[in-house]
């Protein structure tokens, strides 16, 4: 396997469904063709889109004169990503733990825990409108 260079990339999208499944598929690529196996480019993938639906409809309240920042390095070492939205942003540690049994039938919080269990790192700013996410290449 032979690794590229390291790619950096800064992208402005508008707050719409289709920029982002468009954005998506071009950071797919990237990793794709940058040697990570596929098992890292489904947890990438899966973490990424529930990381730029909560941009758009949590973040930005499907607004569409709002955008959503992506900024985004892959190395030879991992892959990261940092995804903000400009919205009021939230408190991470409040969103309740959709395996409580008293939270089994809620649906909030179900997209961060998918997050958390595919990437190696998940962090959020003081704000709560920005998620650094980072996962490691397999040695």
């Amino acid at each position: 396997m032979v690794l590229k260079a390291k790619v950096q990339r800064s992208i402005e999208i508008k707050n719409d469904a289709l920029e982002l499944g468009r954005v998506c598929r071009q950071i797919l690529q990237d990793v794709t063709s940058d040697g990570f196996s596929e098992e890292e480019v489904f947890a990438i993938h899966l973490a990424l889109e529930e990381v730029l639906v909560n941009a758009l409809k949590h973040g930005n309240k499907n607004n569409s004169d709002k955008k959503i920042n992506i900024e985004y390095n892959i190395t030879k070492n991992k892959f990261e990503i940092t995804v903000t939205d400009e919205g009021d942003g939230f408190e991470p540690e409040h969103v309740p733990d959709p395996r409580n049994d008293e939270n089994l039938c809620k649906t909030s919080g179900r997209g961060m825990l998918l997050i958390r269990s595919y990437m190696d790192k998940v962090e959020y700013n003081e704000k709560g409108n920005s998620v650094l996410l980072v996962k490691n290449r397999a040695k």
